[in-house]
């Protein structure tokens, strides 16, 4: 009975050894294994990165500047006279032309003072005649000596206080026609009114009160204001032979709305201050432009007085630019800067100055030089002093390729 079983204990025993002896050797072939793996799998492959080659290029330099519209030669209307306002004959908000009757100032005071100087001017006239017959009279006498010197002296004097009293009359008159004529006030441009800050039966005061503003909308003027850093570098680049420039009156503007729209016509610059205000630190520039439709109905104008717009300015060629591609220039702590390839075929940092951009590219002012390789595609895939394959590109094919990887901000010294 025991022989079984002591049988079926031994088989037991031997196929645990066994099977522990399996166990240890599999374990050893997958140590050795390891071992023997080849260090060089671990190695990433190099980066493969999208450049384009620095080139110089003749380019239009076109600096845009904030400016704000103005109405050409605002007239604002004010009275001659005091009194009160008896009619208003405009419309506010529509075209006047020259001529055309705005307001009337009730004209029943001057129109008395008119005449009563038109009599006293009668009356000096009157006065004076008799005065002359009079000396007429004495000089014979005095020839006969039938009246004295004195007498003669005071029929002169006569004469000539009559003239004085008539000059001042006449000077009265004048002044009493003006007033009168002016009670009644005319347009004196063509243009469109704007809202009339009286109405009837207002008292207003002569010279201070403003009535109502006229605004000339064709031409149009557009004020900008160029900083003083601009003006310093362009002086420096006009010497340098870096940018070449017309007459500065016959530089232009093209016009640019707040909404993207551009004007259809150009401006041309018909004014530069003398001065930098020292307030803003800026020069004061001025565009003319035009603006047939001002002249039609309301509603009709293209832009309107006091809008904000961005000028380009035209007519500066600046020769040797370097220009990239905006996707090319990274932002960081350091602040502007691009990748180049250089020899070795390892990523180099270049901060650079992009002073402007000309389409879809930087203007590139500092830091880069012609013949280099600026990268343009793969930054998250490198690091200052990585070995790169850098595979060359045409500069149009790097400005209008779409990728999904955007611009990164890189955490530089």
């Amino acid at each position: 009975m025991y022989q079984p079983i002591k049988g079926l204990i031994v088989l037991i025993a031997r196929t645990g050894r066994a099977m522990m002896s399996m166990s240890v050797g599999l374990c050893l072939v997958l140590l050795a294994g390891c071992a023997k793996e080849p260090s060089t799998n671990l190695s990433p492959p190099i980066p493969q990165v999208e450049v384009i080659t620095a080139t110089a290029r003749t380019i239009e330099d076109e600096p845009e500047f904030i400016g704000q519209t103005e109405a050409f030669r605002p007239v604002e209307i004010r009275s001659q006279v005091s009194g009160i306002i008896k009619k208003v004959f405009f419309t506010e908000g529509r075209n006047v032309k020259k001529g055309d009757q705005l307001y009337l100032i009730d004209p029943v005071p001057f129109k008395a003072i008119y005449l009563s100087s038109k009599a006293k001017v009668a009356e000096a006239q009157a006065r004076l005649t008799l005065a002359k017959q009079d000396l007429a009279r004495v000089k014979p006498l005095l020839e006969k000596q039938a009246v004295s010197k004195k007498n003669l002296d005071d029929a002169e004097a006569e004469v000539l206080a009559a003239k004085a009293a008539l000059e001042a009359a006449q000077s009265d008159l004048v002044k009493a026609k003006f007033d009168l004529d002016n009670t009644l006030i005319t347009a004196p441009v063509n243009g469109r009114i704007g809202r009339s800050h009286f109405y009837e039966g207002r008292l207003i005061s002569a010279q201070t009160t403003l009535l109502a503003t006229i605004d000339q909308l064709d031409p149009m003027y557009v004020n900008v204001s160029v900083p003083e850093s601009y003006l310093l570098r362009r002086r420096r680049e006009l010497a340098e032979q870096k940018i070449e420039r017309p007459d500065i009156f016959q530089l232009r503007g093209v016009m640019t709305f707040s909404d993207g729209s551009v004007y259809p016509g150009e401006g041309m610059l018909d004014f530069a201050d003398i001065a930098i205000r020292p307030e803003t630190g800026t020069l004061q520039g001025r565009f003319k432009f035009p603006n047939p439709e001002g002249k039609e109905a309301p509603g009709r104008s293209y832009f309107y007085p006091g809008q904000f717009v961005r000028i380009r300015l035209k007519g500066y060629i600046r020769t040797n630019a370097i220009l990239v591609p905006q996707r090319a220039v990274q932002q960081g702590t350091i602040g502007s800067f691009v990748y180049v390839v250089d020899k070795e075929e390892k990523a180099e940092l270049r901060p650079v100055l992009a002073s402007a951009w000309h389409g879809d590219e930087w203007l590139i002012d500092s830091g880069l030089h012609v013949g280099e390789r600026v990268v343009v595609s793969g930054f998250h895939r490198i690091l200052p002093g990585t070995q790169v394959n850098a595979v060359e590109i045409q500069k149009e094919g790097a400005s209008s390729l779409i990728h999904s990887e955007e611009q990164v901000m890189h955490n530089v010294p």
